[in-house]
């Protein structure tokens, strides 16, 4: 199994610090914060999004001086000073069942597994009460895999009454038996999913089986003949399966529309590279025709093998093909986006406040591609957007409007994707408030030492720390029409883009209503 691992518990003092969680306290309130505190939380995998999802942060903890070293050891250290309430420890042996047991954690989070580990790791979860999250990124694509167990309960699905998930309510005895459930299904079960019946009773053959359902409506869906069934007297829900049976039946929650088809076609996306692997001892090689058509041939098979139907009768060929050209890059702001999701559903397993994801989730970024990729490289970035693109990156000049919990996280990604890191590219980071205590466990640039400091100057100083060749200016003036002097057309026509990352009303009217002529 994975190698690099990180295992995180929180401490069990008893008082929450509410000027430190304050924004966090107004969401999640002190019961959910309480279990947060006392939850057991291991994170397989240190490279980009596993520290993403562990800080929640990215590979920019890492710096020349640590290569060579352990990267859970270097990670330890520098998650240890975002939040001292936070217990870290790390371990580089492998993952096995004697391992879990004596550690009895309540969510595993896997990060970069192939898929052997992934069925593995997420079966044996399963079965022994574990939640588990299964996280992925390749490129411009993402994946992310919840499976919360048997017995999982959502607290707050709707801001009222706690209830059970998919508590089975009826279930009629007929040609079409109906299934009649207390929760409300909208973003739940779809057309063609599949389900599992536990704890029902006369009706017991359907117990422990898989059922291909029809939704009809919030509350009801149908699951085919139950006349060869006992009647229905009670009890019972309705629960997700595990990873190996969701790889061949999988529920995915669409997230974009205009492409409904792109989640069936990364399911079998993510499963292929492992067989390509397999089959040629190796990645396909970044923008590589012949590897290129030789995934897509396996993807082919895998829609259609091992089961009663394809997986997806729109297998885009165009799509599988970019995911093989671009899937050894490793993107700094997909990380971050998979990471964040990621780091929410294993708050989701262990406080049961809000309801998870059911249970694929893949995310893309395929507009973010030029028209055309020019001499691609190994580097990881280069992997995806080529030499030319990063060369503009690299010379772009970019101005920062708010260097907060939002701020903090686009200059890290601009220091990460090289933005203003070439001979002419320079970034400006603009922020008139200073770091108070209730930042430090949002805002991550910033540490206890800084508080009373400008955010813009502590935020260029420290984004130095994790790209030393970006070009970073701070200012601590206004960004409002009194500061016209400095903020003057000049300044924005040597722009190639403006970014706000305020909550300040004000600010937002103000750059709202400017009309900046010759910004590209």
């Amino acid at each position: 199994m994975a190698t690099d691992l990180e295992y995180q518990t929180s401490t069990t003092t008893p008082e929450i610090d509410e000027h430190l969680y304050s924004r966090q306290l107004y969401v999640m309130e002190k019961e959910a914060m309480y279990e947060l505190r006392n939850a057991d939380i291991l994170i397989s995998g240190m490279r980009g999004f596993g520290v993403e999802i562990a800080k929640k942060s990215d590979i920019y903890y890492f710096s020349d001086s640590d290569i060579g070293q352990n990267r859970t050891e270097v990670t330890r250290e520098k998650l240890s000073e975002l939040n001292t309430n936070v217990n870290v420890t790390y371990s580089s042996c492998n993952i096995d069942e004697d391992f879990l047991q004596k550690h009895k954690v309540n969510v595993f989070v896997l990060t970069d597994g192939d898929i052997d580990n992934q069925v593995k790791i997420g079966d044996y979860c399963h079965e022994h009460g574990i939640k588990f999250v299964n996280v992925n990124t390749k490129g411009l694509f993402g994946q992310i895999f919840c499976d919360f167990g048997q017995n999982f309960k959502v607290l707050d699905t709707n801001g009222e009454d706690a209830i059970t998930e998919e508590i089975v309510n009826s279930i009629s005895h007929d040609e079409i038996g109906v299934v009649s459930i207390v929760t409300y299904t909208k973003d739940g079960f779809e057309d063609g999913s599949y389900v599992t019946f536990h704890g029902v009773k006369g009706m017991t053959e359907i117990n422990d089986r898989e059922f291909k359902i029809t939704v009809l409506d919030q509350y009801t869906f149908l699951i085919g003949d139950t006349r060869n069934f006992g009647v229905y007297e009670g009890g019972g829900t309705v629960t997700e399966k595990s990873f190996s049976d969701s790889l061949k039946n999988p529920e995915m929650l669409i997230y974009d529309f205009s492409k409904i088809s792109m989640s069936a076609n990364l399911h079998l996306s993510f499963q292929g590279l492992s067989l390509f692997q397999n089959q040629y001892n190796a990645l396909p090689q970044p923008w590589n025709n012949d590897d290129a058509d030789k995934f897509y041939e396996i993807v082919e098979k895998l829609n259609r093998e091992n089961r009663e139907q394809v997986l997806t009768d729109q297998l885009n060929k165009h799509w599988i093909r970019l995911f093989a050209k671009t899937c050894t890059g490793d993107l700094c702001p997909i990380q971050s986006v998979i990471g964040g999701i990621a780091t929410e559903e294993a708050i989701n397993a262990v406080t049961e406040k809000f309801m998870p994801i059911r249970q694929f989730l893949y995310f893309d970024a395929v507009e973010c591609l030029p028209e055309n990729v020019f001499h691609p490289s190994n580097e990881t970035t280069k992997v995806v957007f080529g030499e030319d693109f990063q060369d503009k990156l690299g010379n772009a000049k970019y101005f920062l409007i708010g260097s907060g919990t939002i701020g903090c996280e686009i200059l890290k990604n601009f220091a990460m994707m090289g933005i203003g890191c070439g001979r002419d590219g320079t970034v400006f980071v603009s922020d008139i408030d200073s770091i108070k205590i209730s930042d430090l466990h949002r805002q991550f640039l910033f540490r206890s030492w800084d508080i009373g400091k400008m955010k813009s100057t502590v935020a260029a100083q420290s984004i130095k720390v994790i790209n030393l060749n970006m070009h970073v200016h701070a200012y601590v003036d206004g960004d409002l029409s009194e500061t016209e002097h400095i903020y003057n057309d000049h300044f924005f026509q040597q722009l190639d883009g403006l970014v706000t990352a305020v909550d300040n009303v004000k600010t937002r009217k103000y750059f709202d209503t400017i009309r900046i002529t010759d910004l590209d």
